[in-house]
């Protein structure tokens, strides 16, 4: 059965990715959105982005892009780089780019330049690295930078009464324009959970992979959700972003 999977930041664990595709049981016929922030942290951050390329020439992938994607791509088509970049995982994404040779790869800074903003399925789900502002929804952000920063979402939605309705003047906006909303950037493990978090209609993925936590997986529709082992496990002489 054609299923649509969700994987969370991964931040530079590629052997994290393949294990948790690994335990999806992905297949050829699964449609993979992936939520953004592929580098920065761990030390296979152009091994990741070498691998998605080619995962992508064989299914059907939706790439999101992150803050950590937007600053990566930055430095490979500019050098341009910055001391924020730097000092949460840069300094691994640069070392391994510089390692493997892929710092020339022109397929590498296409792939950056060609992530989507955002992804709206046929189903009306929306699918963001961290969050929009407008009351008007996400094609009318005035800020696209919230695309990759903003944090007001979640912490809206976690802050929400569940009995709330809907069409209720107290229910926000800006959570009206889509059935279910599924992103990243904001770890669970801030929250004391290494699984997938839902509130109001919104899904964490982001498990905390550049950090303590795991990788994860998420069925948008069943939300069985299958996890990698804790990254500090797998990267035992590496330190992630912690």
């Amino acid at each position: 059965m054609k299923r649509t999977l969700v994987i969370g930041d991964i931040h530079g664990g590629l052997k994290a990715l393949t294990q948790v595709l690994e335990r999806a049981n992905v297949t050829l016929d699964d449609t993979l959105v992936f939520l953004g922030d592929y580098v920065d942290g761990w030390s296979e951050s152009a091994q990741t982005i070498e691998y998605l390329l080619k995962l992508a020439e064989k299914q059907e992938c939706i790439f999101i892009r992150g803050n950590h994607d937007l600053w990566c791509g930055r430095w490979l088509e500019l050098g341009a780089s910055n001391p924020v970049w730097e000092e949460n995982g840069g300094k691994e994404t640069k070392q391994s780019y510089l390692a493997t040779g892929l710092l020339t790869d022109k397929e590498h800074i296409v792939f950056f330049n060609q992530l989507k903003d955002y992804y709206i399925d046929g189903q009306n789900r929306l699918f963001i690295h961290a969050g929009y502002t407008s009351i008007h929804g996400v094609g009318n952000e005035e800020y696209p930078s919230n695309y990759y920063f903003d944090r007001t979402l979640w912490e809206m939605a976690l802050v929400m009464d569940d009995r709330v309705e809907k069409h209720s003047s107290f229910f926000p906006k800006r959570l009206m324009h889509y059935k279910e909303i599924f992103l990243g950037h904001t770890p669970t493990v801030n929250f004391g959970k290494d699984i997938p978090m839902h509130a109001i209609n919104i899904w964490n993925v982001d498990t905390g992979a550049g950090f303590k936590g795991k990788l994860s997986c998420l069925d948008i529709e069943t939300k069985q959700f299958w996890q990698s082992d804790s990254l500090p496990t797998i990267y035992t002489n590496e330190k992630g972003r912690n």
